[in-house]
């Protein structure tokens, strides 16, 4: 990939809109946040004005020794010149605020997600159509329910293209992520619940009773879909995270007490 399309980045023009998007994320002068991609630095300006402490890490050397001699005198933000997705995650409470490059999108939040101490809270400036998926809004997605027992997604802000230069192509939003102070579904059910999940999603178009049939017998799948309020003919995608959840807990209970071969009375 060449240098100047890895690097290619969409930046702000107005302060008072970086002003107001970083009040969003409410940050406080107790929390560490490191920004993914500063550039120019005008979110950075924002972000110590909001917390206690600024980790700017910025791949290209040239922004980097411009962000030096900006913020030579505000001890509160340090400059690392490296790049993020090579860059070792912190161990301790952080948040994360980035407007990065579109195109290392899914592996900036992969690499977040997947952390052995993952963010407390994330604020991202993505691609409309990665923020819906991520978000499973305004339909549920696979990559929503999947993660959605440890962490909490929600686009706060539709942005317009002419709020940066050069103006992308593509609609943009600000995507928060939670991290669940309480997992949903316990680390020792992940790879099950990873299984369950992809196999509903298992075949396009298909209902998820057809894609659960060696699952759960027809019965069952009746009365779940009574139960959690939803159609026997539901596709994957209509249904809530929580139904999804409701359904994986009465999959773990009948695998549990009968090996999927009991009955839901």
């Amino acid at each position: 990939m060449r240098k100047s399309i890895r690097f290619s980045q969409n930046f702000f023009k107005d302060a008072d809109l970086v002003a107001a998007i970083v009040r969003q994320a409410n940050f406080s002068p107790q929390d560490i946040v490191y920004e993914i991609g500063p550039g120019t630095g005008m979110i950075t300006r924002e972000l110590a004005r909001a917390a206690g402490t600024v980790v700017a890490v910025e791949i290209d050397r040239n922004l980097f020794l411009k962000l030096k001699q900006k913020f030579a005198n505000t001890p509160s933000v340090q400059l690392i010149n490296a790049d993020f997705l090579k860059f070792a995650i912190p161990d301790h409470n952080y948040k994360i605020f980035a407007n990065i490059p579109f195109n290392i999108t899914a592996q900036a939040i992969r690499k977040l997600l997947t952390a052995a101490h993952p963010p407390v809270a994330a604020y991202l400036i993505v691609q409309k159509e990665a923020g819906e998926k991520f978000s499973g809004t305004p339909k549920t997605t696979q990559w929503s329910i999947l993660h959605q027992p440890w962490f909490e997604f929600e686009i706060l802000r539709q942005l317009k293209k002419t709020d940066f230069v050069p103006q992308p192509s593509v609609e943009t939003v600000l995507l928060k992520i939670l991290r669940r102070p309480e997992t949903l579904v316990d680390s020792a059910a992940k790879d099950d619940y990873f299984w369950f999940v992809q196999l509903g999603f298992n075949r396009w178009r298909a209902s998820l009773g057809k894609n659960f049939k060696e699952v759960f017998t027809y019965n069952q799948w009746r009365r779940l879909a009574k139960d959690l309020k939803f159609s026997v003919h539901a596709q994957p995608t209509d249904l809530t995270f929580y139904q999804w959840l409701g359904i994986f807990k009465f999959y773990q209970g009948i695998k549990t007490t009968t090996k999927c071969n009991g009955r839901y009375n």
